[in-house]
């Protein structure tokens, strides 16, 4: 996405309920409550559902996903996220 793009001029990629994968590994930047700042969120390849779809700056989809493993719900971008067939 380039800086002008805004990606909320389209529908969000995932739905409410959609089953997707990790695409790469999370840290706490300081946003997620109860955990140091760097501490691992969640994996490469882990899987959750999409529980919540918000946005962020008005310009961008962020989907809050709830991670089976650890039981975290984390906020992620698209391009954090692939589909699980």
């Amino acid at each position: 996405m380039l800086y002008n793009d805004v990606e909320l001029d389209s529908p969000p990629t995932f739905e409410i309920g959609e089953k997707v994968r990790i695409k790469k590994l999370i840290r706490n930047d300081g946003t997620f409550p109860g955990k140091e700042i760097g501490e691992t969120l969640a994996k490469k390849g882990e899987i959750g559902y999409v529980v919540n779809i918000g946005t962020f700056l008005q310009s961008s989809y962020i989907y809050s996903v709830h991670f089976l493993y650890t039981g975290h719900i984390i906020g992620c971008r698209q391009k954090e996220l692939e589909i699980v067939e």
